[in-house]
């Protein structure tokens, strides 16, 4: 829990603070980008939530938290349970992120997909009751996919409770020991009508994207929307061979979507027009070429 003897003086005063032991992982960000911003090498408090919604997005992010850093002076028990309540949190359909991100995957962001043929766990988030309750509920887990080595995180545990089957690549499967389902292709493959799985290597030599019925991507760390540029963005550092990045994203080119769900850094949903020419635009980056304006 976060600390109030250790809380950054980059906080505004009030009832929400970020204590120093904050590893800017970018969850609380994602989820309270009003009331949260990174300043120096944390995230703080730079509004304090008056709203009802952003009271509610704010304990949101103090669960979300992978090291607990995010702490209130005076809790209000009702909203942190209504917060605690509302994961999974639907984006769309039968698409859920997970919260409670883990320490262990430095925070990465997970998702959850129903599904009439078995559900999908994305990477993975906390093992934590929450969850295990609320996937109880919707139906336990089928599939475990892991989109590279950095979010494995508490798979295993899941796998186990749920008896479900691991997913990941082989060129990444040192981090899965006991995978159920190694991916030895090196090419996109339709795993069903509804599922492709696509190698993406360049940040590790086994990252993975799944494309969901041609309209959410989950990327791992191979794509993410950045907020300050409002623009599509691939890593620049932790990379394991650029020039296969470059290429793995060149590839997307080929497919239609809408979402794009990472680990790391902001999700996305834009009309596939336009995130076809935002892809366009940073595969024309990595040439050096000036994409066209929107």
């Amino acid at each position: 829990m976060a600390n109030r003897g250790k809380r950054l003086s980059t906080n505004v005063e009030g009832n929400f603070f970020v204590d120093h032991t904050c590893i800017n992982c970018d969850t609380c960000r994602q989820l309270a980008p009003l009331s949260f911003r990174e300043i120096g090498e944390y995230s703080s408090v730079s509004y304090q939530p008056v709203t009802e919604l952003e009271t509610l997005e704010a304990y949101r992010s103090l669960l979300a938290c992978p090291v607990g850093s995010i702490g209130t002076i005076h809790p209000d028990k009702n909203i942190l349970c209504r917060a605690q309540d509302s994961f999974p949190l639907l984006l769309e359909g039968e698409v859920y992120y997970t919260g409670f991100n883990s320490e262990k995957s430095f925070g990465a962001n997970a998702y959850f997909i129903r599904h009439p043929e078995g559900n999908w766990l994305i990477d993975s988030p906390r093992y934590v009751s929450r969850l295990l309750e609320a996937f109880d509920q919707l139906g336990g887990i089928k599939y475990i996919f892991l989109s590279h080595e950095d979010d494995v995180a508490e798979a295993a545990r899941y796998a186990t409770r749920f008896q479900g089957t691991r997913i990941t690549h082989a060129d990444d499967a040192e981090a899965v020991p006991g995978a159920e389902w190694i991916v030895n292709e090196r090419h996109p493959f339709q795993m069903s009508p509804d599922f492709l799985i696509i190698p993406v290597p360049g940040h590790t030599p086994g990252s993975m994207a799944l494309l969901y019925k041609q309209r959410f991507l989950f990327t791992g760390d191979h794509l993410w929307w950045d907020r300050d540029t409002k623009s599509l963005e691939v890593p620049s550092v932790y990379v394991w061979n650029e020039e296969q990045l470059h290429q793995s994203t060149r590839l997307l080119l080929d497919y239609p979507f809408e979402w794009v769900l990472p680990g790391h850094g902001s999700r996305v949903h834009l009309p596939s027009s336009n995130m076809r020419l935002e892809l366009n635009r940073l595969v024309q980056s990595f040439q050096g070429v000036k994409a066209p304006s929107i």
